[in-house]
């Protein structure tokens, strides 16, 4: 049974979608749900909610549905995730297995790159995320 996802409209209703998503660990719908929200909202709908769970399941969900589409959306949701508060604490506590996840998803932004955003970009973004 997959999830159906509507647009978020504010954090609680964005929140809902985020537990149950990670709950049944719905890459699909994940996927789903970044699709379909503003990157720049990004931060203002996790509020201070951001989690380590949250967070991994975001770059698989970009990795695995989104970024052989869309790099450019995963380059502007990765740039406003870094935005969110709390996103320092749970850079902190990744594990090395975790950390790779996420190198590996810049790695397949470096190789389907366009031009909506450039490798110097790329290259300032992992340092944000201290890749």
């Amino acid at each position: 049974e997959k999830l159906h996802v509507s647009a978020p409209s504010n954090a609680y209703d964005f929140g809902q979608i985020i537990n149950a998503v990670n709950t049944n660990k719905d890459k699909a719908a994940c996927a789903d749900l970044l699709t379909i929200t503003d990157p720049k909202k990004l931060p203002v709908l996790l509020s201070n909610k951001l989690e380590g769970e949250i967070f991994l399941i975001f770059i698989q969900s970009l990795e695995h549905y989104i970024v052989g589409k869309d790099p450019g959306l995963v380059y502007q949701h990765l740039f406003y995730l870094s935005k969110a508060e709390r996103f320092k604490v749970v850079l902190a506590l990744l594990s090395k297995n975790e950390k790779e996840q996420v190198q590996q998803l810049f790695e397949l932004l470096s190789e389907n790159q366009n031009n909506q955003y450039s490798l110097e970009e790329l290259e300032s973004l992992k340092k944000v995320y201290e890749l």
